[in-house]
């Protein structure tokens, strides 16, 4: 298929391995994150571990939507299908992921809630419209990608008079997250920070652009290089890592020209400035309360928040006492460092949503099978 089978090509890859070990000093190591979970399942699904040298190493980060949603926030979603008797809508990634009381979205639809998969939040909009008698509650969540559809729909609902429509707003920001991840860094070691530079988000970068991550390359001196979610556009952009610390560099730079823009889109972002507002505070799994991390919806669209109308309230809940998923989100450990990895927890019996998500990294890990040999 043209422009994603260039993106696949194995001579082109061994050419990018053999530069990156040309590049890649000796005596020195590499730690680089890759924050979206999207590079995380590329690089288990093409192997691309298994061609950089021995002192390069890929660093997990928390770019997972799914995985990052705390335990406290699927109560809610599950107390508005089983107490409130709403139709409730989410993407089909949620559906498993372990909650309170050995409950899930899909263990609620067992018991008899109305808990409905959806592909697009305009999907959950009509779902309202076809079920005027019934509530509807759209369970929003992932980073700047999915939100612009989401004012979409809060827009549409209010354009139509939509009154059973509403959303539990879930949606995180990408630089909070990264800020969090460097403060934490900085405030653990003394000699040097643990992560040498970031692969930056793609689909994210569409919509923020690159300009929000020159911050961590002037205040933190960390290099940024946003990449494609294509094989040879991370090898690429670590490639462009390495070269950046060689030099004593940290500037962002930008891989995936063909989407991104240091603007990124106009458009999109203020139709989000429009309908959300950050929140002061919101709880990560794994790495706690990060302020101004997430958003939820304006006052001129709170008949929408799904929060104000049933009157819901956070009750912060410990992730299972086994479970590493917290530490693997924060990139302090791998996923084969867990002792459930792949023992009791699978993607067919998931103890953490680590293993839940596609992009999570447990499950992109167990998925690819390297783990076993």
């Amino acid at each position: 298929m043209k422009y994603v089978d260039e993106f696949r090509d194995g001579h082109l890859a061994q050419g990018l391995a053999a530069a990156i070990r040309r590049a890649a000093k000796a005596e020195r190591a590499y730690a680089f994150m890759e924050f979206c979970g999207g590079h995380t399942h590329a690089i288990a699904r093409y192997g691309l571990a298994d061609l950089l040298p021995s002192n390069v190493r890929m660093v997990h980060g928390p770019g997972c939507p799914v995985c990052v949603l705390p335990i406290g926030r699927i109560d809610q979603a599950i107390q508005l299908a089983l107490d409130h008797r709403v139709i409730l809508a989410c993407y089909g990634d949620c559906l498993r992921v372990p909650a309170s009381d050995g409950l899930s979205l899909l263990k609620a639809k067992a018991r008899g809630a109305r808990v409905q998969m959806v592909y697009s939040a305009l999907d959950a909009l009509r779902l309202a419209q076809d079920n005027p008698e019934h509530e509807v509650v759209f369970f929003a969540i992932g980073f700047e990608t999915t939100t612009p559809p989401t004012a979409v729909a809060i827009k549409k609902a209010q354009a139509g008079g939509l009154a059973n429509f509403s959303v539990l707003c879930c949606h995180v920001l990408t630089p909070a997250a990264i800020l969090s991840i460097l403060e934490s860094q900085a405030a653990r070691e003394s000699g040097g920070a643990r992560i040498d530079g970031f692969v930056g988000p793609a689909h994210v970068s569409t919509v923020i652009g690159s300009a929000p991550y020159e911050f961590f390359a002037q205040e933190y001196g960390k290099p940024v290089v946003i990449a494609g979610f294509e094989p040879l556009d991370v090898m690429q952009a670590i490639l462009m890592l390495i070269r950046q610390v060689n030099e004593g560099r940290a500037e962002v730079e930008n891989e995936f020209t063909r989407a991104v823009s240091r603007a990124g889109n106009e458009k999109a972002k203020a139709l989000v400035a429009e309908v959300f507002e950050l929140r002061k505070a919101f709880e990560w799994r794994g790495m706690g309360v990060i302020p101004y991390s997430a958003l939820k919806i304006r006052e001129a669209y709170a008949r929408f928040d799904a929060e104000q109308r049933f009157s819901l309230t956070y009750r912060a809940v410990p992730d299972h006492k086994g479970c590493e998923c917290g530490a693997i989100l924060r990139g302090v450990k791998a996923p084969r460092e867990c002792k459930l990895f792949g023992v009791i927890c699978t993607p067919a019996n998931p103890i953490g949503s680590c293993m839940v998500s596609s992009e999570g990294a447990c499950a992109a890990e167990y998925s690819f099978g390297r783990w076993r040999t």
